[in-house]
């Protein structure tokens, strides 16, 4: 008969926080003149284009290229935005401005019942988001933009139940919905997915999207 051996072990463990996904947002101060001229521009452009279909339902999404017809306004919300992701980014033996930073632009302009598919940039480093107009008094329900925990569909492949325990104890949510207000400038790595919920307001809500990344000067 084999003899059962009582082992009077115990194990002390800490959840240990790794693998941050860093996220900045900021607020624009005294940019009500910058929100002006930006809404304008948009305005301006939507009466002589068409727009593009890309994660946008309901809405009208420019083509890329608004920092060619979206004047100094436009200019100046990307040096923000690469300012942000400057002070977010680190390179191995070598410093930020070692790179050439880029940036591409649009502008989206949102229906009620509108609303963007989740979906990531590919092939850049950081993307960013900026609200013009958030609609008025009837946005205050919907639209919401959101960003998708990166590691949650590997989990949900094996049980779409699971979630991972923070450092808190507490269960991590797999999507976080952001409440932004106009001005908010919102920068976060570029393969995070993200997306907006239907949009339920009574007029049309403005944003821009931006995406950045860094070319070596070597």
């Amino acid at each position: 008969m084999m003899k059962t051996t009582l082992y009077p072990v115990r194990v002390k463990a800490q959840p240990l926080s790794l693998f941050e996904t860093p996220i900045g947002i900021g607020e624009l101060h005294e940019a009500q003149s910058l929100l002006d001229d930006l809404r304008s521009a948009i305005a301006e452009n939507k009466k002589r284009s068409e727009g593009i279909v890309r994660s946008n339902e309901g809405g009208w999404h420019s083509t890329t290229d608004m920092l060619v017809w979206g004047g100094g306004a436009a200019r100046k919300v990307a040096d923000l935005a690469i300012g942000i992701a400057k002070r977010l980014s680190h390179f191995e033996e070598a410093t930020v401005e070692d790179f050439e930073w880029r940036a591409s632009m649009w502008a989206n302009v949102t229906q009620p019942g509108g609303r963007n598919a989740l979906h990531s940039h590919p092939g850049n480093l950081w993307a960013a988001v900026l609200y013009l107009d958030m609609g008025g008094e009837g946005s205050l329900t919907g639209g919401n933009f959101y960003l998708e925990d990166p590691r949650f569909p590997l989990a949900a492949m094996h049980h779409t139940g699971f979630r991972f325990l923070g450092g808190d104890g507490k269960p991590q949510k797999y999507q976080v919905e952001l409440k932004l207000k106009e001005g908010n400038l919102i920068v976060f790595p570029a393969w995070l997915r993200h997306g907006v919920r239907t949009y339920t307001g009574d007029r049309e809500r403005i944003s821009i999207a931006i995406n950045i990344d860094a070319v070596s000067r070597r």
